[in-house]
């Protein structure tokens, strides 16, 4: 059934109120209608691209909340967190990521977004990656939107140690898993040496 551009607009809006980290390309499939006309009516309608919405509801959320890191220092946009329990970031893998020769990300990028998640996590001025355990699982293409999940599975307040796990997804595929242990400087114990 063929939508009004008006009865589509409306849609539009409707759709990146509830989700606003859904792509044009998303929109595109979702309305029968091609890229170009969504940037079309998103500009009618002033509705930002996706990367500032992302920056806008970062900006409104999480600015004061990451106490370990500022917000730029994070690799990929941290769009959820709740400090010392979990977090979400969107990494956009484009040229400058990639290997030239075949088009891979360099896991370096995919490791920075998991490893400044698991800082961001952290509710303290201080968090440092004591040590990783890392697995690439699929290897990363230019253009793939990887997901970043991090999620707080323990604590040892003597050690002030905080042990996260993340998880990175394209397309609901896991493409890289890691641990991670945290030292802090908050915890009931007064041992601030860094023995793992």
């Amino acid at each position: 059934m063929k939508r009004t551009k008006k009865e589509r607009q409306r849609l539009l809006t409707e759709t990146i109120e509830d989700n606003p980290f859904v792509t044009d390309e998303q929109l595109a499939s979702q309305f029968g209608v091609s890229v170009q006309t969504i940037r079309l009516d998103r500009m009618e309608l002033s509705i930002p691209e996706l990367r500032e919405r992302i920056k806008g509801v970062a900006a409104q959320n999480y600015e004061n909340e990451v106490k370990s890191l500022p917000l730029d220092e994070v690799i990929g946009e941290i769009i959820d967190i709740e400090l010392d329990q979990r977090a979400l970031s969107i990494f956009d893998v484009k040229e400058e990521h990639v290997f030239q020769r075949n088009g891979i990300a360099r896991g370096h990028h995919l490791f920075a977004q998991a490893n400044s998640l698991a800082v961001a996590v952290i509710n303290d001025e201080l968090a440092l990656t004591v040590k990783s355990n890392v697995v690439f699982v699929k290897p990363v293409k230019a253009g793939d939107r990887v997901i970043t999940k991090a999620t707080v599975r323990g604590k040892n307040s003597e050690k002030n140690r905080t042990y996260i796990e993340v998880v990175s997804t394209v397309n609901n595929e896991t493409v890289f898993k890691g641990e991670f242990e945290m030292y802090h400087t908050k915890g009931s114990g007064d041992n601030h040496e860094a023995s793992n």
